[in-house]
């Protein structure tokens, strides 16, 4: 089976591999671009939550509560979804820098640059049991450290912000992927709302000048991409 990794739009994305289900900021119910409720979204073992904004945390707890997945955040989240019900059982609080194995996917939290109600804000880099490294940079602004992940990893996909507005810029954006040395990207936050960039032509246009050996991929609300195994060797194996 293929990694298949869908967009539900803004930062919702779900990543299912043959091993696990992975829903990482699961903002369906108020996202007017969710091409599906919360309901709808299939099994999900573990949910990923980079912050505690509405349009990130958004329906964490009920996913968590009608899959039975586990829920990775920092604990300041999980301990706010326990006292509204989850059980505990179903949670993992760790931080940044931490790494936590389930059901043979490696999941590292790594720093963002941005605001949280509680806890802190966060970001992701999943490696998967194939070797596929996957990093989903939540919120957060263009920042040096970036390099530091393409030490430890090879990323051979990013999820990155580009709407400009509450995150980095499209021209931000693509310095971005120049520092993970990561070989594709799909954007991810814009469109939403209107506040946000409508469209990623800026972000194209500024990815072919400074990181030209980064794929391109736009996906729409709803859409999804086969990624393909990159063998054993995939991961530097840094852990």
């Amino acid at each position: 089976m293929p990694t298949k990794l869908t967009w539900n739009g803004h930062s919702n994305v779900r990543i299912a591999c043959e091993a696990a289900a992975i829903l990482i900021d699961p903002f369906f119910e108020g996202n007017p671009t969710a091409p599906i409720p919360a309901s709808e979204a299939g099994p999900a073992d573990v949910v990923c939550v980079t912050h505690a904004h509405g349009d990130h945390l958004g329906s964490a707890l009920a996913v968590c509560r009608a899959t039975g997945a586990t829920l990775v955040a920092m604990p300041e989240i999980c301990e706010k979804l326990v006292a509204d019900g989850l059980p505990e059982s179903q949670t993992i609080g760790m931080n940044i820098g931490g790494t936590v194995e389930l059901k043979g996917c490696r999941i590292k939290m790594v720093q963002a640059v941005h605001s949280s109600p509680f806890g802190a804000p966060a970001g992701f880099i999943l490696t998967l049991p194939d070797g596929l490294c996957c990093y989903h940079a939540g919120d957060t602004g263009l920042f040096s450290s970036m390099e530091l992940f393409s030490v430890f990893h090879t990323i051979h996909l990013a999820l990155l912000p580009i709407d400009g507005h509450y995150n980095m810029d499209a021209r931000q954006a693509a310095y971005a992927c120049r520092l993970l040395k990561c070989g594709r990207v799909v954007p991810i936050h814009w469109g939403t709302f209107p506040i946000l960039a409508q469209g990623t032509g800026e972000f194209r246009a500024a990815l072919e000048e400074l990181a030209p050996d980064t794929m391109f991929t736009e996906l729409r609300p709803g859409e999804s991409l086969s990624l393909p195994s990159p063998g054993p060797a995939g991961d530097c194996g840094c852990e």
